[in-house]
C-alpha cells in the first residue's frame, strides 16, 4: 500500500512548500487562519511519520506521545481551526451568521472530543500496511456527524468558490476513505484531507478576499 512513514514525510514536506507559496498571496489578517491550514496539516503527517518510525524501531514511550499530538489534530483542532478561518474570512451577511452557529458546533464537538481523549487516549498499532487508531466509543455517529458538518458543511458555505471546491471534495474524501478503508478510517481521511488543502493555495492565488464569488 502506498501509506508509510515515506508518504507522511512527503506530504508534510510538499505542504510546507505550499505553505511558504501560500503566504506571499496573504494581505489581509484575517486570512492567515486559513492560510496557516496546510502549514498544520503538515505538521500532523510529520507526527503520524514519527508514529510510523516507531514500529520500526520499537519505541513505545514516543509513539504514545506522537499518537497524542496527532488526535489533538485529528479530532479537536480541525472541527474549530475549520470553521473558524472560513468564518473570519466571510463578510457580513447571512452566510456568515449561518458560519457563526457551525463555529459553535465545532468547537462543542473540539470540547467533547478532548475530554474524551484526555481520559481514553487513542492507541496506535500497525496494521495491513495502514495505522490503525484504536478509539473507545466515545466516538459515536452523532459526534461524527457533528465533526462532518463542522469541517465541511463550512466550507461549502462560504462565498469563496475554491472553499466550496475544497469542502465538496472533502465529503467524497470521507466517503472514500469510510467506505474502502474502514477500519483506518483516522489516518486515511486525514491524509487525503491533507494532500486536499492544496485548494487553500489555488484560494490566495485566486486573488484571496476581493475575488469572491456569490452563490
Amino acid at each position: 500500500m502506498c501509506f508509510s512513514s515515506e508518504a507522511s514525510f512527503a506530504v508534510g514536506t510538499y505542504l510546507l512548500g505550499v505553505c511558504a507559496m501560500t503566504v506571499r498571496h496573504v494581505r489581509d489578517p484575517r486570512e492567515w487562519p486559513f492560510a496557516s491550514i496546510p502549514l498544520l496539516f503538515a505538521l500532523q503527517q510529520f507526527s503520524e511519520g514519527v508514529v510510523w518510525l516507531t514500529f520500526r524501531h520499537d519505541a513505545p514511550g514516543l509513539r504514545g506521545v506522537m499518537t497524542q499530538l496527532y488526535s489533538f489534530f485529528s479530532h479537536v483542532l480541525w472541527p474549530v481551526c475549520i470553521p473558524l478561518a472560513v468564518l473570519v474570512m466571510e463578510p457580513p451577511g447571512t452566510r456568515r451568521r449561518a458560519l457563526g452557529l457551525l463555529v459553535a458546533i465545532g468547537l462543542g464537538v473540539g470540547a467533547y472530543l478532548l475530554v474524551a481523549l484526555l481520559e481514553y487516549p487513542l492507541v496506535a498499532r500497525e496494521s495491513g500496511h495502514h495505522i490503525e487508531y484504536l478509539t473507545p466509543p466515545y466516538f459515536l455517529t452523532a459526534a461524527t456527524m457533528l465533526y462532518l458538518v463542522a469541517t465541511t458543511i463550512s466550507l461549502m458555505l462560504s462565498s469563496h468558490r475554491a472553499l466550496r471546491l475544497f469542502g465538496q471534495l472533502a465529503v467524497v474524501s470521507f466517503a472514500l476513505a469510510y467506505g474502502v478503508y474502514q477500519t483506518w478510517f483516522i489516518s486515511v481521511w486525514c491524509f487525503f484531507a491533507a494532500v486536499l488543502s492544496t485548494v487553500v493555495l489555488f484560494h490566495f492565488r485566486g486573488g484571496t478576499l476581493i475575488r469572491k464569488v456569490s452563490a
